[in-house]
């Protein structure tokens, strides 16, 4: 923690497939921040899953985003490599829904992010939304409203989170600098456990 406390100053970047409909859904204004509009305009599965079509930053640029973190004075970024809606913004094997497989994109910005970090002498660190998940099933109470939905929480922390957790853990060079948890809902001990055990 010694660095976490001395670098103080860091970028925290919220990015993925709902930056599409922008916090619009059907010409709707939705209610909350953007992240959570599957969940807030109960959008069906089939139907969201549609913007991974249009999700094609081609203007991305990892070197020109940890440059102005760094001219800023940041000494770390941490990114959501996969948000409430499960969306993996890295390429994974445990679920077809990721950047590489269901957008036109087919690069993996962790891997370009983690690379320009390790030139500017950045650290990097990943958010992982270990609980929700709205596309691949098993989320916490009150993220499921469609039948794409069900899934047993516990098949999901095997079959997803762990993978997918293992990956970014294992993929992107040395340890990531943080490994930022979220919305800890229905994280019994046994779930966590499982989680933890990989850091250790």
């Amino acid at each position: 923690m010694k660095w976490w406390r001395e670098a103080r100053f860091g970028m925290f970047i919220h990015w993925g497939v709902y930056s599409v409909p922008a916090g619009t859904y059907k010409g709707e204004q939705i209610r909350g921040i953007g992240e959570w509009i599957m969940n807030h305009g109960k959008i069906p599965v089939a139907e969201y899953r549609e913007y991974a079509k249009q999700f094609n930053p081609v203007k991305f640029n990892a070197d020109e985003w940890v440059r102005t973190a760094k001219e800023a004075g940041m000494k770390y970024i941490v990114i959501t490599s996969k948000h409430h809606d499960g969306f993996a913004m890295f390429d994974s094997k445990a679920s077809d829904w990721n950047i590489m497989k269901a957008s036109p994109f087919g690069r993996d910005p962790l891997r370009e992010l983690a690379a320009a970090c390790r030139k500017h002498g950045l650290r990097l660190g990943f958010y992982y939304s270990q609980a929700q998940d709205w596309n691949n099933g098993g989320s916490a109470s009150g993220g499921k409203w469609d039948k794409a939905q069900e899934r047993s929480m516990d098949d999901y922390i095997d079959k997803i989170a762990v993978p997918q957790v293992r990956e970014i853990l294992t993929h992107y060079g040395p340890f990531p600098a943080v490994v930022w948890w979220d919305t800890p809902i229905d994280m019994n001990k046994e779930r966590a456990e499982k989680l933890i055990a990989l850091l250790r």
